[in-house]
């Protein structure tokens, strides 16, 4: 995962008059995200060095190097910002990054290639893969639960899943259950 990056916070809008934002944090412990930089913009061309000045309802708010005026602040609101992946902390063995599961492929408990994971979704209650079928077509969301998802192997790229009966039939019309 040499040269990835994740992404570990939001901008909100601007927070006061002198420059400062509102961050979401995206961590597990949400005061680390200023601890993971500089941060950059999803495309790279800024980067940013965070201090964190207070808490404010759904975040914090902060200071971003560079950024001065209320104006730039709330010119920012929207952006993602992204950590070198070298520099988050190491998982256990039975915890991922987000960033390190899309991509992977996956394949039944039989061998058959489902599909492709391509995002991660957390509403509160665990995460959920999205699949793109191998087959093409809508995607389908499983469960990222030992149950639904035995495997996980990073080395290899790939994901053993074993889906409820009927999981990638029941795609709604837009693709999704």
């Amino acid at each position: 995962m040499s040269g990835a990056r994740v992404c570990v916070g939001a901008l909100a809008g601007a927070f006061g008059v002198r420059g400062e934002v509102r961050l979401k944090s995206f961590c597990a412990e949400p005061e680390a995200v200023a601890g993971y930089g500089p941060l950059s913009t999803e495309d790279g061309t800024r980067r940013f060095e965070v201090t964190l000045t207070g808490s404010v309802p759904q975040g914090f708010s902060a200071r971003l190097s560079g950024v001065t005026t209320r104006e730039a602040a709330e010119a920012l609101k929207g952006v993602r910002l992204y950590a070198d992946r070298e520099r988050l902390p190491a998982l256990p063995d039975d915890e991922f990054y987000h960033a390190d599961l899309i991509g992977l492929e996956v394949a039944d408990t039989g061998g058959t290639v489902l599909g492709r994971v391509t995002a991660v979704h957390d509403h509160g209650a665990g995460d959920i893969l999205e699949i793109a079928p191998a087959a093409g077509g809508g995607t389908f969301l499983l469960l990222f639960t030992r149950a639904a998802v035995p495997t996980v192997d990073l080395a290899r790229g790939r994901i053993v899943a074993d889906p409820p009966p009927g999981a990638e039939d029941q795609r709604g019309p837009t693709g999704r259950r």
